[in-house]
């Protein structure tokens, strides 16, 4: 799955704020994202994370996979 810093990901499950969307801030072998309702930031494994995605929004004017 193509993820990068940057991007924003709706979520399958709600955090306890109530939001189900959040920013990517690092990738690699694991995740740190921000909750985009309350600002929490967690970390944690890129395959758990993998797994609750619904949706990846870009950046405008982000290149996408074919731009690199």
């Amino acid at each position: 799955m193509d993820i990068q810093t940057g991007d924003v990901l709706t979520m399958k499950k709600k955090h306890p704020c109530g939001c189900d969307r959040w920013q990517v801030l690092r990738t690699g072998a694991d995740f740190r994202l921000r909750c985009l309702g309350c600002g929490r930031e967690v970390m944690g494994e890129r395959r758990k994370f993998e797994k609750q995605i619904r949706q990846i929004r870009r950046p405008e004017g982000a290149p996408g996979p074919e731009g690199r």
